[in-house]
Formats: C-alpha cells, sequence, structure tokens
C-alpha cells in the first residue's frame, strides 16, 4: 500500500486529527472533495467561496480554505455572513493532482448554487477523478 493512502487512512483512524469548525461553531455550508480514482478524501486542495451581488452580478470573494486530511474544509462561513443568493465554490484541482504526481483535464472545478432559505445546511461534496467530476446537494 502507497505511502500517500497510508497517510489518507490514517485521518479516518485517528481522532485527534479530525478538525473541527472555527470557534467550535459549525458552518451552515460544508463540503467535502473525495479523489474516487483512488478512494480517498483530497487534502491540501485549495478552493474558495464566492457569493454573486444581485444588482451587478459580480462576485465577491468571501473566504478561501484548504482540505484537511478528511477532504472538508471546516468553518467556510458563519450563520450571521449566509444569506440567500448565488454562491460559487471553486477548487484548484490541477494543484491537487500536481502535488500527488497525477494530471488532470480539469485544471479547477467551479460549482455555482443558489441558496434560498439561509436557515438550512447546505452540503456541496465534490467527486473527482484526473479525468471527470461529479457534485450534488448532500446533507
Amino acid at each position: 500500500m502507497s505511502a500517500y493512502r497510508l497517510q489518507q487512512l490514517k485521518g479516518h483512524i485517528v481522532p485527534g486529527n479530525k478538525i473541527t469548525a472555527m470557534a467550535g461553531l459549525p458552518s451552515p455550508l460544508t463540503t467535502h472533495v473525495l479523489n474516487t480514482a483512488m478512494g480517498v478524501p483530497c487534502s491540501n486542495m485549495a478552493l474558495s467561496l464566492y457569493r454573486q451581488d444581485p444588482s451587478t452580478n459580480a462576485w465577491s470573494l468571501i473566504t478561501t480554505g484548504t482540505t484537511n486530511a478528511d477532504g472538508r474544509c471546516p468553518g467556510l462561513i458563519t450563520k450571521q455572513t449566509f444569506t440567500s443568493g448565488v454562491y460559487r465554490m471553486r477548487f484548484e484541482t490541477a494543484q491537487y493532482w500536481e502535488s500527488i504526481g497525477e494530471t488532470c483535464f480539469y485544471p479547477y472545478v467551479e460549482i455555482a448554487f443558489t441558496i434560498n432559505d439561509p436557515g438550512q445546511k447546505y452540503h456541496v461534496p465534490l467527486l473527482l477523478s484526473g479525468f471527470s467530476y461529479s457534485t450534488y446537494r448532500g446533507s
């Protein structure tokens, strides 16, 4: 078994490696990035979250982050700043694949979605291989 795969498995087994949301407050918007080609979480993937201004359609950067060993990026947005509107998450996939010695077809993936009820929890996972990706609204 490769050292990379063992490191990924360690993140699931050792509880001390789990990272919680900033200041212990759960984000109403979460993501989980999985490398479906290798069957592991995508760790250390850079991502950014944007909100679209409804009057100008311009995108404003809300935050940037990096996925943890479990492929998650806790603390994306606070409940106070999470409002109705159109959002976009950009995942830097080329950097991720390069970091593990692989190539990919998509240099980045952007997922745009609409939030109608900011009181709900929204989960936007990304299932990824070097030549395809898929997403859905999770729970």
